[in-house]
């Protein structure tokens, strides 16, 4: 079994409600897909449902420790570029980065489509994607539609 059959990318939206119950469903998702043998785990970074998965992986990884976090960053602190970062994101934000075990960068600065070409590297780079997706519009519709026409198993929670 080769990387990409063993990992699982995550997309989603940056403004969640009912967080608790996301939390829940997604810990519950990521644990089922550990037991069926998947390893491999990459976040994107953003805040939001980004950084609520990686918080789930991370606090997965104590109970399975062979588990690895990957954060695949579109460019070096999206915080800087991006409006809606609270001190509360951006101290979660920095503490999974520095709990990943790998981090990429893909972009050494913001340039127009580096989201996409984050979205479009995890979706290529996984066999599943897990999503929160909610709308049918946005970087989240394009990332779950895209990971579809790439034949990818999805799971929404």
């Amino acid at each position: 079994m080769d990387f990409i059959e063993r990992a699982v990318c995550f997309t989603g939206h940056r403004d969640m409600h009912d967080i608790d119950n996301i939390r829940t469903r997604l810990y519950t998702v990521v644990e089922e897909l550990i037991n069926k043998g998947y390893r491999f785990f990459l976040a994107g970074g953003a805040r939001g449902f980004d950084t609520l998965a990686a918080q789930t992986v991370l606090a997965l990884k104590e109970k399975y420790p062979h588990i690895k976090l990957i954060t695949v960053l579109p460019f070096k602190n999206p915080f800087e570029h991006e409006r809606g970062w609270s001190m509360d994101d951006i101290n979660a934000h920095m503490q999974c980065l520095r709990r990943s075990d790998r981090r990429l960068l893909l972009f050494p600065h913001y340039q127009p489509g580096c989201y996409y070409a984050r979205d479009r590297y995890m979706v290529d780079h996984a066999s599943v994607c897990v999503s929160y997706l909610r709308r049918t519009n946005g970087g989240t519709a394009y990332t779950v539609s895209y990971a579809n026409r790439m034949n990818k198993e999805l799971s929404n929670v």
